[in-house]
């Protein structure tokens, strides 16, 4: 008898294990996309949904900065097994909320940031942008024939990569590679120590350079770049710390298709002299062509995968905006109507109809936020809809600047990819100001 009472026993215990962990599959399936941050402008209020068997939970302490109340509509059967908080921010600051299955199992955490509003200028303009390397970025791996006839590879030998940046030739900084060319005749062919940079990691190697029997010089059998230029769009620049963002995705060298890495850089006004349409397997291109080179519009200061950041140093005229207007956070952004500013052959910032098909919830920055559809009758026939140089062109919704095109879907260039711009003004270090 004790046995079969002991047996009944774990049997219940069994079945509420299994319970339990079948609303945990349940809960992941229907909350999976939660967002672990939110951040709330002051002022504005913000309404969390969760769905049975999921609730939130808080301490007395979350009071100073937010005022939480829980919605509940007795006539609506919906309202008593699901859980609607509505927060309304009172002063800045940071709180956590708690997510619990059941009541009472913990299952996520989720902070809410109370943050100031802030309002930016959105871009538009078609840039240059001209940026010089850190060391110099090795392009191509090459054999150097000797006089002898010998065919030699130290390069590899000496485990260079392509991709790999020249950081320094016996512990003396790289400039550029008419620097590099330098050192290297100076060696006289003896042993030299590389200073190699390799996915943010350094490392040292030695190499003795070979005397080429084409041209006579010592070669150590790599190709080198140290700056590059290009066409892109401005994203939104901020009057108070003068930084601006642009782009949403970072420059790479078109060969290795790593990031560059900034030494210094700037960018400069362009004129946009052609537009090659985008057909479905073939992106478009806006082409532009620099000028007003030695008045460059701002600093380059860093070239990241979310888009290339700096300083204004000269007054952007042509702006759409004449004041600036609110940045939105990704829990305001919803899916439908809203407009990019881009400047196409007019050579002016216009507004061009688009919509947001898709809302990506993210809890870390990624440039495929949300992706859009063109829907304005004149893009589409001047460019067939998202061209390469448009990246970085500001995405508006309810008059709020919401984020930045980032890329195109190759097979159907109607559509692509924006970026959030609390992620853009993150990495701009505005925040670091303001926070």
């Amino acid at each position: 008898m004790n046995n079969n009472n002991s047996y009944k026993l774990s049997k219940r215990i069994f079945t509420c294990f299994f319970l339990i962990i079948l609303l945990c599959i349940i809960v992941f399936q229907k909350n999976g996309s939660l967002p672990s941050e939110y951040n709330i402008q002051i002022g504005e209020s913000h309404t969390i949904n969760t769905k049975f068997p999921l609730s939130l939970s808080f301490d007395e302490t979350v009071e100073d900065i937010l005022e939480i109340s829980k919605i509940n509509d007795r006539n609506n059967i919906f309202s008593r097994v699901n859980n609607q908080i509505h927060l309304k921010s009172i002063e800045k600051g940071s709180k956590e909320l708690k997510y619990n299955i059941l009541g009472f199992i913990p299952y996520k955490t989720v902070r809410v940031n109370v943050v100031p509003k802030l309002y930016l200028y959105p871009g538009g303009q078609s840039i240059g942008v001209r940026l010089n390397t850190e060391g110099v970025l090795i392009v191509g791996i090459a054999e150097i024939l000797d006089d002898e006839g010998v065919k030699h590879n130290i390069a590899e030998a000496s485990g260079i990569r392509i991709g790999d940046s020249l950081m320094a030739i016996n512990n003396q900084k790289v400039e550029n590679k008419y620097h590099v060319i330098e050192m290297l005749q100076n060696s006289n062919g003896e042993k030299i120590t590389l200073t190699i940079k390799r996915n943010d990691k350094y490392f040292q190697t030695d190499i003795t350079p070979i005397k080429s029997s084409e041209d006579k010089k010592f070669k150590l059998g790599f190709w080198v770049r140290d700056k590059t230029a290009g066409v892109g769009t401005l994203t939104f620049f901020h009057e108070e710390s003068s930084k601006f963002g642009a782009l949403g995705h970072a420059i790479t060298d078109v060969e290795t298709g790593n990031i560059l890495s900034v030494k210094d850089g700037e960018i400069i006004k362009s004129k946009v002299v052609s537009i090659q349409e985008g057909k479905k397997g073939r992106p478009g291109e806006i082409r532009g062509l620099f000028y007003e080179l030695d008045k460059p519009l701002g600093r380059l200061l860093k070239n990241t995968i979310h888009g290339i950041y700096g300083e204004l140093i000269n007054d952007i005229n042509d702006s759409k905006y004449n004041k600036p207007i609110e940045m939105a956070y990704q829990h305001e952004i919803e899916v439908g109507p809203a407009y990019i500013l881009t400047t196409l052959d007019d050579n002016k910032v216009d507004r061009y109809d688009i919509e947001i098909i898709r809302i990506n919830t993210q809890v870390k920055a990624d440039s495929k936020s949300m992706i859009i559809r063109v829907t304005d009758d004149r893009l589409l026939n001047k460019t067939g809809g998202i061209v390469q140089g448009m990246s970085g062109s500001p995405i508006i919704q309810n008059n709020k600047v919401v984020g930045a095109v980032t890329h195109v879907l190759v097979n159907d260039p109607t559509k692509g990819y924006g970026i959030f711009i609390e992620w853009m003004v993150e990495e701009s270090g505005i925040f670091d100001k303001k926070m």
